[in-house]
């Protein structure tokens, strides 16, 4: 499996949302292009793809923005990847089916599907909250150091 740069950078974006969302105010593509130095106009096309799925919903004017359109552990992380990441779990192609089916029947069951079975599973139990307060606790190992 291979999370694209978009599905990466929705992931990073809804994370931060989500380590905000307690605030309940909008967050702008600018601020979050600026936070996690990422192209506006890139993050635009990401978040288009992310309103379409309703992961967040957007608001015009002075205090407009961006927010996720439900609570952050309502929200798992596969919804996001796969709001954006089209190819996320592409079938896998057949490798010897013409010579030999058993064996290309026994390596679908046994490894791909299995595998995109786990995977699957594994991005649906991890929603936005998990990982937002997974960051928070790498973001308080980053506290000041002095120098005497």
């Amino acid at each position: 499996m291979r999370i694209s740069a978009r599905g990466r950078y929705a992931l990073a974006a809804t994370i931060s949302m989500a380590a905000r969302h307690d605030t309940g105010e909008n967050i702008t593509v600018v601020s979050l292009s600026e936070s996690l130095g990422i192209s506006k106009i890139y993050l635009e096309q990401v978040f288009s793809l992310l309103k379409k799925a309703e992961i967040v919903s957007s608001q015009k004017g002075a205090q407009g923005g961006y927010r996720l359109s439900r609570l952050p552990q309502d929200i798992p992380a596969l919804a996001v990847l796969s709001a954006t990441d089209l190819s996320l779990f592409e079938e896998v192609g057949d490798t010897v089916k013409d010579h030999a089916p058993g064996i290309e029947a026994a390596m679908r069951s046994s490894v791909f599907d299995a595998v995109d079975g786990a995977v699957r599973d594994t991005l649906n139990n991890v929603t936005l909250k998990d990982l937002a307060d997974e960051m928070k606790k790498y973001r308080k190992n980053q506290g000041y150091m002095y120098f005497i």
